[in-house]
């Protein structure tokens, strides 16, 4: 959720903000809320104050007392009705984006670099056509948005993965196996709900969520604790399976494995202190794209506008690879600063030199699937078998994929 306090303090500068991601009538409900809540504190404090009395009252002051108390019940009942209003609100209002975050929606991303040679295939096939990908009796299994991965391609999903997870515990990332089921409150607070709910797939009789990322689970490892300054920054990498309803998504990627409801996925996470976020930040996109390089993809990163930031976000970068069979890049992972929104919807805090204070979160995919995909596409050979990159040969994938295999 967003600082209030400070909200109040910058009513036009934070409505500004929030009108970047469409959010300005969401604000200005939530501030109309407040001033209403706030306008009921003194008087109830003044009622209260009534009530407690020195010596022994008098008939008189006990009839006044009397109604005073008929008073007061009635405005604790608006004061709380006033503030559960203003709460409900507050869950609709996002992180404010960043100031370098540029305008605009979905196509006003801008590029920030390009990175790594596009290959030159005169026929290039898709990856369904390349590694043994089975849609067809997944969807007979489950329906449509299903599929299995076998044989080479499951070696090679699986050496990218273990790749990835070796790679980041080099670099000071606890690799953790988390739960996929998840209570309401660890959605609430990695701000998936309410206004993602449309995605997630629920449990009804258990009260529990599936998790469309290890997100969730690994920003929930800290919940309502508070860090020393000696643990920051914590920092994990999840491998866990991630489930989505794709909402939305109708006659979208309906083609190959590109788009599914079920996949696997290595995320990074980690909490700092405040002024060292954006530093993180750069650092995880730097660990994206060195394992893009080191799988020989061709990608560009972007850098997304205010209007296509998903509710808990400031800032967001994503990596797009090259998918020769599309002739176009295609996001694989991401990475958002959600600075302190996530840590106070969770309770996190930590002991800095102003006292106990929300720290900062961030998020960013390692890889998933995709990246699979991208590497049998980008390393496709004539005779239809894959090259597969040298970097993965030590973690068990083969050094070609041939057709079939």
């Amino acid at each position: 959720m967003i600082d209030l306090r400070a909200a109040r303090n910058d009513v036009p500068g934070t409505r500004a903000a929030l009108a970047r991601k469409g959010a300005a009538e969401a604000f200005d409900a939530l501030i109309a809320a407040d001033e209403a809540w706030r306008a009921l504190v003194p008087k109830v404090d003044e009622l209260r104050g009534r009530t407690k009395l020195k010596g022994k009252p008098t008939p008189e002051q006990l009839e006044e007392l009397k109604a005073v108390k008929v008073e007061l019940q009635e405005l604790e009942q608006q004061i709380a009705a006033a503030e559960a209003e203003r709460d409900r609100l507050l869950d609709f209002v996002p992180n404010p984006p960043h100031a370098s975050v540029p305008e605009g929606g979905e196509d006003d991303f801008i590029v920030i670099r390009e990175a790594g040679t596009i290959p030159t295939i005169t026929e290039p096939k898709e990856h369904t056509a390349l590694g043994r990908f089975d849609m067809e009796r997944a969807a007979r299994l489950s329906g449509a948005r299903f599929g299995y991965t076998m044989g080479a391609a499951a070696l090679l999903q699986l050496a990218v993965f273990q790749m990835a997870i070796s790679k980041l515990a080099g670099k000071g990332f606890t690799p953790v196996l988390p739960p996929v089921l998840v209570r309401e409150e660890a959605m609430y607070g990695t701000g998936f709900l309410p206004t993602d709910a449309a995605n997630l797939y629920k449990l009804e009789s258990d009260d529990l969520y599936l998790t469309g990322t290890s997100e969730v689970a690994l920003a929930g490892i800290h919940m309502g604790e508070i860090l020393d300054p000696a643990e920051l920054p914590a920092r994990y990498s999840g491998w866990s399976t991630c489930f989505r309803r794709e909402a939305g998504a109708a006659g979208k990627d309906t083609r190959g494995m590109f788009r599914l409801h079920q996949f696997d996925k290595i995320e990074m996470f980690i909490f700092c202190r405040p002024e060292d976020s954006y530093a993180e930040h750069d650092a995880v996109l730097a660990n994206e794209e060195e394992l893009l390089r080191d799988l020989g993809i061709p990608y560009r990163v972007i850098l997304t506008a205010a209007g296509d930031l998903g509710a808990s976000a400031a800032k967001k970068y994503d990596c797009e690879a090259w998918f020769p069979s599309q002739g176009r890049y295609r996001e694989v992972t991401s990475t958002s600063n959600t600075t302190d929104f996530q840590a106070r919807r969770l309770g996190i805090r930590w002991r800095g030199e102003k006292g106990v204070e929300p720290l900062h979160t961030l998020n960013g995919t390692a890889v998933t699937g995709r990246a699979v995909l991208a590497v049998l596409e980008n390393h496709q050979q004539p005779d239809g078998s894959v090259h597969v990159p040298e970097a993965l040969w030590a973690f068990g994938a083969p050094q070609v994929i041939e057709p079939g295999a």
